[in-house]
């Protein structure tokens, strides 16, 4: 395993106790040669690459960190397991498509990245695919978990929540929809995946899609925290970089994960002090 001390790959390896789950500072997957050795010296079944570039809008000052990880990485994952016949699952963002649809996003739909995470992002998948044939890609969207992305400084609720405790103003983007999708069912839906034999292009992630707002406010409700949250449109928002406005992703070949408020509210219950 890959990244495994985000979000995702802190989950996968809970789920999988006997798997060699490597971090980034334990091995780099811009180190070709490191991860070929890697692979050669644990012989894995499968692997599963969760290594990512991911803070969107750093990456419009930094695109050649961001195509070194998520392009250049995803790439060297994919030569050595191809050479030494691992099966690997790699994973992709809604952020490859432009959002202009007035429908989920599906497998089959033309990509259209609109910054340099995004085509970043969309390199990689096109690069493992055309490498390793066999690999799964899974594109997923909106990730929260029970430990957070340490490059965004936590999850999305974890932030809001933190904020709202501390009396800070609470204004979020009401006109990006998404799919908020819990690690903890990802990873578990990964492993199930991996196990059938898929491959290519997946969409995996949680039934239901709405705005950034509404996920905020679920998440204060779910802690029990009453405080507002101010509705903004992109428009005024302080990003760099641009975002799909529809960044609901939808499947022609699984059913989605359980609706993410269902998700939600078994993070909260796990956030709680003493869980």
């Amino acid at each position: 395993m890959l990244g495994a001390g985000g979000q995702l790959g802190s989950d996968l390896a809970r789920l999988l106790p006997g798997a060699v789950a490597m971090t980034r500072d334990q091995l780099s997957v811009t180190d070709a040669a490191a991860v070929r050795a890697a692979l050669e010296r644990h012989r894995p079944e499968v692997v599963f690459n969760c290594a990512a570039y991911n803070p969107v809008d750093r990456a419009e000052m930094e695109p050649d960190q961001a195509l070194s990880v998520n392009s250049d990485g995803a790439f060297n994952a994919a030569v050595a397991c191809r050479s030494l016949g691992v099966a690997l699952v790699h994973y992709s963002t809604n952020f490859v498509f432009d959002g202009r649809l007035d429908r989920p996003y599906l497998e089959s739909d033309l990509v259209g990245p609109l910054g340099a995470y995004a085509r970043s992002k969309a390199d990689g998948e096109r690069r493992v695919l055309a490498e390793h044939p066999a690999a799964l890609v899974i594109r997923t969207a909106a990730l929260f978990g029970d430990t957070g992305s340490r490059a965004k400084g936590g999850s999305f609720p974890e932030r809001i929540v933190r904020a709202a405790r501390e009396g800070k103003p609470l204004a979020v983007v009401a006109d990006q929809k998404v799919n908020p999708t819990y690690t903890r069912d990802l990873a578990e839906a990964s492993i199930e995946l991996a196990a059938s034999g898929m491959a290519g292009l997946v969409h995996v992630v949680a039934e239901g899609c709405c705005g950034w707002d509404e996920f905020a406010r679920a998440a204060l409700t779910e802690c029990g925290i009453d405080w507002p949250v101010e509705s903004v449109s992109t428009s005024v928002s302080a990003h760099v970089a641009q975002r799909p406005l529809n960044g609901c992703l939808g499947s022609e070949r699984v059913q989605p994960l359980r609706h993410w408020g269902e998700g939600l509210r078994d993070w909260a219950a796990r956030s709680r002090p003493g869980a």
